[in-house]
């Protein structure tokens, strides 16, 4: 799902080389992805009103859901 999140957020970006997803596990046994892009790129990933934000963690959950397994997406400041 890393992969998946990276590449399409990659796709959005003007610096793609920027782009890297970290992965961890939270206290609840939730599995986060962290996407973390270059400074001026973060408004290009959240989108208009947070559309772009909102479907890429509907696409992360659904996966989880897929893998039998809770996760989350945050977009690193």
């Amino acid at each position: 799902m890393a992969e998946l999140v990276a590449e399409l957020a990659r796709r959005l970006v003007d610096e793609p080389g920027a782009v890297r997803v970290e992965e961890f596990e939270d206290e609840d046994g939730t599995l986060v992805l962290r996407l973390h892009v270059a400074e001026d790129d973060i408004g290009k990933v959240i989108g208009r009103q947070g559309r772009l934000a909102r479907a890429l963690r509907t696409i992360v959950r659904a996966g989880g859901v897929e893998a039998g397994r809770r996760l989350q997406l945050e977009i690193a400041d």
